[in-house]
């Protein structure tokens, strides 16, 4: 057997007697299995131990769990601190709002802080305590245990002491009686009483041991029966008045935090509408260039120059006489009829090369100009003038052609380019000034924007009859044919 150690205070005898008590243990504990001793039973003590063992287990998993819980608070902490860090940083000086900003992220600070150390207070420290009552509750049931072999193994041992009084009296009596006779008389006296001291010490110690640890073993008994039912009852109010201070803890932290995230929102908000009125005007869904459309040009008919006045010359005797009319127009002579003269019965002087062109004055710009001059801007307004039919023309016959063609499902009106148009987006139609744009209705109502159109070119409707080149243009880039 290996030595036991022998501490402060602690002297041989003592460990001794310890020793001694492990293997009378060990040997009552082998005869109550082998059923050759019986054992004390308490089943009311049995089942408040089983109670016991259930509440410490469950209890030792609140609280790991409770810290987890806590752990995950303070986390939650450091990554809220993190994120309204960052948002810090980009919140420039000049912003709205900027100090008020400021103040929540540090009332977001604080009520994170003081969350966490009242659930250390109000919940694990209160977890803790409880707990704590459990290690010396267990030992003690232990301890019992223990004392509750020895109580009977020396109620074995006194019960075997008294078994055996009879036999050993009788094994006894018959060896003294040959002692007796062969031991002189004086010796024989002295024989006899030393057997009854023995047997009566043996009886003695054996009823002194029972009573000692019948003693000890009640004691602790006697508490534990108290204090076992006790303590299980005490488990449905601790775990209430623990749940209702996370509970409420909680339900205060998330109030005061919906306050500051509600507040922060607001800022923000008007941040955005500040910033949107100040800098730029946004649609829901397409953004044109900043300033808005370009403005509509005026018509080309409105910049074309005014035609000057014929200039005060003496035409040459060779010119005919279609051409002089024609020189002066029909303010000169309103009514004169050149290929038909017999209508009109001119006078003795009805040649033109003989009339007076002074009288003609009046009716003319007083601006001197030369002939050169004036047949140059002649030619430049004969040519605006063709170009322009030329250009009616084309549309004429382009609104002829189209009459004829089928129109696209939910058509509307046409519509014309007046600027060009860069697409920003997939959805949306290029345009070029001076194209035709068959106008549709939206599929989806829901979908339409204000100021936006939906066609297609009247180009690709007839080339593809397609809609599927159909795309979304801002209103005030076209005008209504």
């Amino acid at each position: 057997m290996a030595e036991l150690p022998m501490g402060k205070g602690v002297s041989a005898g003592k460990i001794a007697s310890n020793v001694q008590k492990k293997i009378t243990r060990a040997q009552e504990k082998v005869l109550q299995k082998l059923g050759k001793a019986d054992e004390t039973k308490d089943l009311a003590f049995e089942e408040g131990v089983i109670n016991f063992n259930k509440q410490l287990v469950e209890g030792s998993k609140l609280q790991k769990d409770l810290r987890a819980y806590l752990t995950a608070v303070k986390t939650m902490h450091e990554s809220s601190k993190h994120l309204y860090e960052c948002l810090d940083d980009m919140y420039e000086t000049d912003w709205y709002g900027r100090k008020e900003v400021d103040s929540l992220f540090e009332d977001s600070d604080l009520l994170w802080t003081d969350f966490h150390q009242k659930l250390v207070d109000h919940a694990l420290i209160s977890m803790d305590t409880y707990l704590g009552q459990f290690p010396d509750i267990k030992a003690r049931i232990a301890k019992r245990d223990r004392k509750l072999v020895d109580y009977d193994s020396a109620r074995h041992n006194y019960a075997a002491v008294n078994k055996g009084k009879k036999k050993e009296g009788i094994k006894i009596t018959k060896p003294a009686s040959l002692l007796e006779r062969a031991a002189p008389g004086w010796a024989q006296g002295i024989l006899s009483a030393h057997n009854v001291a023995q047997t009566s010490l043996s009886r003695s110690q054996a009823e002194e041991e029972l009573e000692r640890a019948q003693k000890v073993f009640e004691e602790i008994n006697i508490d534990l029966q108290e204090e076992l039912p006790s303590l299980w009852n005490s488990r449905v109010g601790f775990y209430v008045n623990t749940f209702q201070s996370v509970a409420g803890l909680e339900e205060k932290f998330h109030r005061e935090m919906g306050k500051i995230n509600q507040n922060l929102n607001d800022t923000l908000e008007k941040l955005e509408n500040q910033d949107m009125s100040s800098d730029r005007t946004q649609d829901a869904n397409h953004t044109l260039s900043p300033g808005g459309p370009p403005a509509i040009p005026k018509s080309p008919s409105k910049l074309r120059p005014m035609v000057p006045p014929p200039p005060k010359v003496t035409p040459s005797k060779d010119m005919k006489q279609e051409n002089i009319i024609n020189l002066f127009g029909e303010a000169a002579a309103p009514d004169i009829s050149v290929t038909s003269p017999t209508q009109y019965e001119a006078p003795a002087t009805a040649n033109l090369l003989d009339m007076d062109l002074d009288s003609l004055q009046a009716a003319t710009t007083p601006a001197a100009q030369t002939w050169e001059s004036w047949e140059a801007t002649e030619k430049v307004a004969v040519k605006e003038e063709a170009v322009a039919e030329t250009v009616n023309e084309t549309a004429q016959a382009t609104t002829e052609s189209t009459e004829s063609v089928e129109m696209p499902e939910s058509f509307l009106f046409k519509v014309k380019a007046m600027h060009d148009y860069n697409a920003n987006d997939s959805d949306e139609l290029e345009l070029k000034a001076g194209d035709v744009v068959l106008v549709v209705s939206y599929e989806n109502q829901d979908e339409q924007d204000e100021g936006w159109l939906v066609g297609v070119k009247e180009s690709d409707w007839i080339q593809h009859k397609d809609q599927g080149k159909k795309g979304v243009f801002p209103e005030n880039f076209t005008q209504r044919m």
